[in-house]
């Protein structure tokens, strides 16, 4: 086994929490997560209870939170979370045995910035802490169309969302910005597509997230579905 590379004390550690029933999961995810110099493990739980418990007394960055534990499970464990401004700066990614998971639309609701399967690779899997911890949202294109495309077929759109005159305070090129972001594009994606810097279309971003009072991309992406900004494309 390659030695653990030591940690910098100049650069912030990520604290990852992992909620997950399996003992075995979580024991993995913890060699691989404290295998990188910028993150650490602050915690373990096999159940929603324990991961609030857990993440109220030691704190998180990110948590990778099972959707499905006993009692308290992921998704009510997420929207906990969420609603607690003690615990504004946490961020959730849900694990998922599919992209197309039902419970998709009603995780991002909860809260999460995004998902991601049990059956990614290890690269994938610290790329995506850092994905989140940086604010972003973890919505492949592919997770995007599914969960817009159950949203909208369901007709779920009860409190989910910003109302329509919300959008009259973006600018036109912050109204292009969101559509992009409803689109799962990364900022360096957006700023090619737009021929603008990543700053610019990160700046944009940031203005977004304060005028929609929006707590992450995840929720942009829902705002721009549900006021109609933006429509999913069905296969002819």
């Amino acid at each position: 086994m390659s030695a653990v590379p030591p940690r910098d004390p100049n650069v912030r550690c990520i604290r990852v929490l992992l909620a997950d029933d399996q003992a075995l999961l979580r024991s993995a995810f913890r060699v691989l997560v404290e295998s990188e110099p910028d993150m650490t493990v602050t915690g373990e739980a096999s159940d929603g209870a324990a991961a609030l418990a857990v993440v109220r007394e030691r704190g998180a960055d990110v948590v990778l939170m099972d959707i499905r534990m006993p009692g308290l499970d992921g998704l009510a464990a997420t929207r906990e979370i969420s609603a607690d401004p003690l615990l504004s700066g946490v961020r959730v990614v849900i694990l998922t045995t599919f992209e197309s998971d039902d419970y998709v639309v009603e995780s991002l609701r909860a809260g999460a910035s995004g998902f991601l399967g049990k059956g990614a690779e290890p690269g994938e899997l610290l790329s995506a802490i850092r994905l989140v911890a940086a604010g972003e949202a973890l919505l492949s294109p592919a997770a995007t169309r599914s969960l817009i495309t159950r949203f909208l077929a369901t007709g779920e759109r009860d409190g989910a969302g910003s109302p329509a005159a919300d959008l009259d305070v973006l600018t036109a090129r912050e109204r292009e910005v969101l559509v992009e972001v409803a689109g799962g594009l990364s900022n360096d994606e957006i700023a090619a597509r737009l021929e603008v810097s990543p700053l610019t279309v990160k700046t944009h971003i940031n203005r977004l997230l304060t005028k929609l009072a929006a707590r992450d991309r995840a929720q942009l992406v829902m705002t721009a579905y549900e006021t109609g900004l933006v429509r999913p494309r069905f296969p002819g």
